[in-house]
């Protein structure tokens, strides 16, 4: 693909309106057309990462042989045969470096095959709108201008400008370090130098959709997205030296030059000074050389590295080059900002209040507790057929926490089936559902501890439900406080039931004089 494919468009779209940045990319909010379509593809190529210009398997093999070391040794190997007409010792130096070149090559085609692998990973299709219809396309045929819908579980395709957002959070750790989702909005950025973090209007490629729904225009694809343009850095990367390249290059020299001098010497000494026979001391130099070069160190180097990457691999990292296992061991300082760099970015429940007691994640709790049927009612978590969860980490985290203390969702869902909802909203801090219960609703309720408090009433004990008193507002604030001190999120759960769903749900309605149910923390 020609660089000028590449060059699409680079204009602050998160700083421009919903119907500016339409009119820039002459598109409408009913998708492109057939024509538009065809038009685009050929004028902006697909849309994909360059892969580069990809080595074949001999200049992968010959770039074996750049070490200083392996061109001494094939060097002595050559002479040898030539001059001291020595096969055996010729035939031993070349399958030594032959076979060092093949555990190379070996290793570095392996690694491209796993690289391969994680880029087929990605999405391999995204919902458009196309002549006002909904239609699945292939990630790689979507062009500046089509209209993405993206819901939770998707991978956003290309750098899109949001045009709708429905609750929609975004995980951007791999563009941003943040391991929390970030709650996107449709209002104008007015910062044209605003960096991606605070772009709260965009959808990136290759972040992850984890909760909500929305839709957006395609600005870049390709090479053009956020994401390749890290890639198009990575591809014009000087190549480093590793410090166990550079000690036996180093070594390779030392030893070159102090060969080359002592044979010299021999060779002057013993032809000059004793009048010996040119050519015999000739050969007896050469055969000093050979002797003196280390042919087995590249090898003992090779085997050692290639045991290190089956180990590496064990622990599901990628080696690509055998060096690149030594240079892990000669890290001494990591350089890092924001925790989702660091952890596995997935919350994990650590403490629970409930009942007046604040207890850790491992105290079993009842399947009846309302404080764990709550967290897993009000929660929008999808798990696949393969058992992965899909959605907001902070929701997967409590969907797991029920699992470990036995909650069977489905089962409780097809006895309390949902029936309304209303969804989180960064201004209310709140999330609710509606469960039909019998002859009357259950009313799921979690959010900000000091945002839902204020809208409690009651408060569950051991025995029953009664008013609930400042007292206990203060002991349950000083249960907030004391798990936030230990770096834990914290969300607050409670609920109520309704004999009638509203046809029109208002939160000061069904939001309102609560039952306190409990606090739980969670850290990543």
């Amino acid at each position: 693909m020609s660089e000028q494919k590449y060059q699409q468009f680079s204009n602050a779209f998160y700083a421009q309106s919903e119907s500016e940045v339409l009119t820039e990319l002459e598109a409408t909010s009913s998708g492109l057309n057939s024509d538009q379509v065809n038009e685009r593809v050929s004028k902006y190529g697909p849309n994909k990462l360059d892969d580069g210009k990809k080595k074949s398997l001999l200049q992968k093999f010959l770039e074996q042989f750049k070490d200083l070391m392996i061109l001494v040794l094939l060097a002595a190997a050559i002479i040898s045969a030539v001059v001291s007409h020595d096969v055996v010792d010729s035939v031993i130096i070349l399958a030594v470096v032959i076979i060092n070149a093949i555990l190379g090559v070996f290793q570095e085609s392996r690694a491209e095959a796993a690289i391969e692998a994680l880029k087929k990973m990605s999405t391999p299709h995204a919902n458009v709108l196309r002549n006002g219809d909904t239609i699945t396309v292939k990630s790689t045929e979507l062009v500046p201008g089509d209209i993405v819908l993206l819901e939770a579980g998707d991978v956003v395709p290309a750098d899109l400008r949001l045009l709708e957002s429905n609750s929609l959070k975004i995980e951007e750790s791999a563009l941003t370090g943040e391991s929390v989702s970030v709650e996107k909005e449709i209002k104008i950025i007015d910062d044209k130098q605003a960096g991606i973090g605070d772009r709260v209007n965009m959808a990136f490629s290759n972040s992850n959709v984890t909760y909500g729904r929305g839709n957006g225009v395609v600005v870049n694809t390709g090479m053009s997205t956020e994401v390749g343009k890290i890639a198009g850095m990575l591809a014009k990367a000087d190549e480093t030296t590793t410090p166990l390249k550079q000690n036996l290059n180093h070594l390779g020299k030392f030893l070159t030059i102090a060969i080359v001098i002592i044979a010299v010497v021999m060779y002057v000494v013993g032809t000059f000074f004793n009048g010996m026979d040119p050519i015999k001391m000739m050969l007896t130099s050469i055969s000093l050389a050979v002797a003196a070069i280390p042919e087995g160190l590249p090898a003992i180097v090779t085997i050692i590295l290639a045991l290190g990457t089956q180990v590496m691999a064990k622990r599901n990292a990628v080696i690509r080059k055998l060096p690149a296992v030594e240079t892990l061991g000669s890290t001494e300082i990591i350089a890092s900002d924001k925790t989702g760099t660091l952890t596995l970015n997935q919350m994990t429940v650590e403490k629970i209040y409930t009942f007046n007691q604040q207890q850790s994640a491992e105290t079993k709790l009842s399947t009846d507790n309302m404080a764990l049927k709550v967290m897993n009612f009000a929660n929008d978590t999808k798990i696949s057929q393969d058992g992965t969860m899909i959605g907001d980490p902070t929701e997967t985290a409590l969907i797991t926490f029920g699992e470990k203390h036995n909650f069977d969702l489905d089962n409780k869902l097809q006895q309390q089936p949902r029936v309304a909802e209303l969804p989180f909203d960064s201004d209310r801090k709140l999330m609710s559902t509606i469960h039909k219960d019998g002859e009357r609703s259950l009313v799921a309720v979690k959010g900000a501890p000091d945002i839902l408090l204020e809208r409690i009433t009651k408060i569950q004990t051991t025995d029953w439900i009664r008013d609930i008193t400042a007292e206990d507002k203060s002991v349950i604030l000083q249960n907030n406080q004391d798990m936030a001190k230990q770096a834990l999120r914290v969300l607050e759960m409670a609920y109520k039931y309704i004999d009638e769903v509203p046809g029109e749900l208002n939160s000061d309605e069904i939001e309102n004089n609560l039952i306190f149910a409990g606090l739980v923390g969670m850290i990543d």
